[in-house]
């Protein structure tokens, strides 16, 4: 077989074609990427950008960022005014990587919904197929874009505008404003899966960071699962993934059952509760980007190998495999890892 290249072996993936062998690829912003390239060789290692179709405007809102320190750390305000008030989240950032966690959600009273109201009903939705082709270009052969739609309502929710517990408090406390909220929600999804169903990508992605202590069965089934199908229903041909990065044994039933063809930085065992080997088995049609074990890279170089000889003699020869590196790598050891991961894709051959 003619030798492939990188963006070309993703697509295969992707679309169900014959490619000459597993790809290996990284989320730009997870390391230097530069560097990592230079290191490991420009050949053996693809791109994944992220991406959209589409884009917002607010006329009657806005965002405000501050930056402090505290205790020598930086920590961040973002204010969303609006023309009924405004509501603010915290984040705190760790120096190795410059990620963020919230520390206060924008969402904390009854009354905060309202303010939120006030900005989803103000979100104007409008076609950005040209950040798509500007992505692809700057990328070339080396990789592809990741488009991704927006999280379903509760996962938004909980991840981004109120937080797990205090999301918990207010179904039970105030469950008309959170049924109101998800489906404003529903409605602003919809609009952008119009521009989705449109767009020149060849696969959409739900960045929902899937766990299943995080939302259980019921609420995957009724919050996630209908809007996964609806876009599938849009797209045809072409797959939703859904970014899966956490334990799945609750929802396995769930996701079989779902138009969902591809699994985005699926974290399987020995970090999370799905082993590759039993993907392949509950979900045939999958297609699985599976993100190298994040514990394993702390590993002596040869326990690094024989995972990714585990993993590619699980799921390597179904031709539905990506092996990539999605979530933080400890910086201290991609040097020796990735290549332990290169050399055994290199070995195994042809899916």
């Amino acid at each position: 077989m003619t030798r492939m290249t990188m963006r070309n072996r993703i697509l295969a993936v992707v679309q169900g074609r014959e490619h000459d062998r597993v790809p290996l690829v990284i989320y730009e912003g997870i390391l230097p990427v530069e560097d990592v390239r230079r290191h490991l060789g420009r050949e053996r290692i693809g791109l994944l950008r992220w991406s959209r179709i589409h884009r917002e405007e607010h006329p009657h809102c806005r965002f405000e960022t501050k930056d402090y320190w505290v205790g020598g750390r930086r920590w961040q305000r973002n204010t969303l005014y609006t023309p009924i008030g405004s509501i603010y989240e915290e984040r705190a950032f760790e120096t190795a990587y410059e990620s963020s966690s919230i520390r206060k959600h924008y969402i904390q009273e009854p009354q905060d919904y309202e303010v939120f109201w006030a900005y989803l009903q103000d979100s104007v939705v409008l076609e950005d197929y040209e950040r798509y082709y500007r992505d692809q270009a700057e990328l070339g052969e080396d990789g592809t874009p990741l488009v991704a739609v927006e999280r379903t309502p509760y996962q938004q929710l909980w991840v981004q505008w109120v937080g797990l517990d205090t999301l918990g408090y207010h179904f039970a406390d105030y469950p008309d404003r959170v049924a109101h909220t998800i489906e404003l929600l529903r409605q602003r999804a919809r609009r952008i899966f119009e521009l989705a169903a449109r767009s020149p990508a060849p696969f959409i992605d739900f960045p929902d960071n899937i766990t299943a202590p995080a939302i259980g069965p019921k609420r995957f089934r009724e919050y996630c699962v209908p809007l996964y199908n609806e876009l599938a229903d849009m797209l045809g041909e072409r797959p939703v993934f859904v970014h899966m990065d956490g334990d799945l044994k609750p929802l396995w039933q769930a996701i079989a059952e779902s138009r969902v063809r591809g699994l985005d930085s699926f974290a399987p065992a020995p970090d999370n509760d799905t082993t590759v080997a039993q993907a392949v088995a509950l979900w045939p049609e999958m297609r699985l980007f599976v993100n190298f074990p994040s514990s394993v890279h702390l590993q002596p170089t040869e326990r690094v190998r024989a995972e990714a000889e585990a993993i590619l003699a699980a799921a390597g020869h179904t031709g539905r495999l990506q092996i990539q590196i999605s979530e933080n790598v400890p910086l201290d050891v991609w040097r020796t890892s990735l290549p332990a991961i290169a050399e055994a894709i290199e070995a195994f051959g042809r899916p």
